[in-house]
């Protein structure tokens, strides 16, 4: 028996968009190939007994923003660590930014770079909540606050020009953020998400999920079953023709939806699709130590992410260079959940989660170059280690094909691809086929977990297909 709607994909889009179905009364099935929810958002004991990892994003400060977690209760549902310090800087000779959760004693720990940092961001974390409603909903709608679209865009503007108005460590701090969008690119899209993550760190801050990113996707999944859907694990869709719905939802990345949908799609749509600019790829290691990381700096065992990499102008040149090339000093992200969540790990042991960009598809194993890097502002890490595991670019894409070629930011973000996601459209989730929307990353918003993609994805398919407005 066919249902209203059916979902393909449960990460954190496809479990959104299935709740915003459910909750809207129609009767919605979930389909997911692996073996439990999540997608990008899993978390499981990989090679070392009782050492729980996170398979893909480890920390959320998108999670305390979405406008769709909070409608929904997200924070009843999910326990979440906010640390202190939201995001650590070192550099090799000890110095170290220190983004603390307060904006003012981030500043005054910065000395002469203070000024300049609370300059950048301080106007932007004053109007964080007109700021999120912007840049959590796509860029083609008339905004809501065009105050907070003005200041934010100034700001952004302002740091387009290399060194303006920061010291190094301000500007190494703030183009660490910048890096989560990989590709070193300088342009509006790369400098707003950057401005945009490093506000968060001084107003919601960065959360750490009790039980993993897990806990997140399993949040959602119990509220989509307590709202009647039913979910259909181990189930892999390759043809339209396996789902019986009218009504058909893709978590997917757009290549998989041009494969999937082909008899229905017109071919310049699916061209468009096939055609998706892809950001560069990753390796993430997943290290278990049998001590805390020494860090030169002990503050940045009470950070919940840090950032590797050196100065803003080394950030740059490196992220530039993994379009095409593998670094030898790359920029990484890094964090030791196990410091705040003691279950992460056995007794006495700790869990640490490390990434770094590589060209997209590349295979590159870069678990040396990880630990020579930890190890240049952490002497004595690597005697820390007692496992580590790395996975490839061509490895996250096993996990989850959404990653393609290990993309885990669902296309280019640079201006054009945040834009043009996949297609240029105030209601891009919409297909040219009737009832087939497109709810993943590759949607507007992009990445992050925050579950917007799938909800707007939904709210289209309400109103076009059930003539349901919400």
């Amino acid at each position: 028996m066919a249902h209203d709607v059916a979902v393909i994909g449960a990460g954190p889009n496809g479990l959104a968009a299935a709740l915003t179905m459910a909750r809207a009364g129609l009767s919605v099935r979930l389909l997911e190939r692996n073996d439990t929810v999540g997608g990008a958002a899993r978390t499981r004991e990989l090679g070392y007994l009782g050492a729980i990892h996170d398979l893909g994003s480890a920390v959320h400060p998108m999670a305390l923003l979405s406008p769709f977690f909070a409608e929904i209760g997200l924070r009843d549902r999910v326990d979440f660590v906010v640390p202190e310090i939201s995001f650590a800087h070192p550099f090799p000779d000890g110095r170290a930014g220190i983004a603390w959760r307060d904006l003012e004693r981030t500043v005054q720990a910065l000395g002469a770079d203070g000024n300049g940092y609370r300059r950048i961001l301080g106007p932007v974390v004053e109007r964080m909540a007109a700021t999120s409603d912007l840049l959590l909903h796509p860029l083609l709608r008339l905004p809501r606050q065009l105050g907070a679209l003005t200041v934010f865009g100034l700001r952004a503007a302002q740091l387009m020009v290399p060194g303006l108005g920061t010291g190094e460590l301000a500007a190494a701090m703030i183009a660490g953020c910048g890096a989560h969008t990989p590709g070193g690119g300088r342009g509006p899209a790369a400098t707003g998400a950057g401005l945009f993550l490093a506000a968060a760190a001084h107003s919601g801050g960065w959360p750490i999920p009790i039980g993993g990113s897990q806990a997140i996707s399993d949040a959602l999944a119990g509220m989509f079953v307590e709202a009647g859907g039913s979910i259909e694990l181990d189930t892999e869709v390759t043809d339209l023709a396996q789902i019986p719905e009218k009504t058909v939802l893709f978590d997917t990345s757009p290549e998989a939806l041009a494969s999937i949908a082909e008899r229905v799609l017109p071919q310049k749509y699916k061209n468009i699709l096939t055609g998706t600019r892809r950001a560069p790829g990753s390796c993430l290691i997943h290290y278990v130590l049998h001590a805390p990381v020494p860090w030169r700096n002990p503050e940045l065992a009470d950070a919940g992410t840090i950032h590797l990499g050196g100065t803003a102008a080394q950030i740059g040149r490196e992220e530039r260079r993994v379009r095409t090339d593998v670094s030898s000093a790359p920029y990484a992200i890094v964090s030791q959940p196990s410091r705040f969540d003691a279950r992460r790990a056995p007794e006495g042991k700790h869990v640490l989660w490390a990434y770094c960009h590589v060209p997209n598809g590349n295979p590159a194993d870069l678990t040396a170059v990880m630990d020579r890097q930890l190890e240049a502002v952490a002497p004595g890490f690597t005697d820390t280690i007692e496992y580590s595991q790395a996975v490839t670019a061509p490895g996250l894409a096993s996990q989850n094909p959404n990653l393609v070629g290990g993309d885990l930011s669902g296309g280019a973000t640079d201006m054009r691809g945040m834009l043009v996601r996949p297609t240029l459209s105030t209601d891009p989730w919409r297909t040219p086929a009737k009832g087939i929307y497109l709810a993943s990353s590759s949607t507007p918003p992009g990445p992050s977990v925050h579950g917007m993609s799938g909800h707007l994805a939904a709210l289209s398919a309400l109103d076009h297909e059930f003539g349901i407005h919400r």
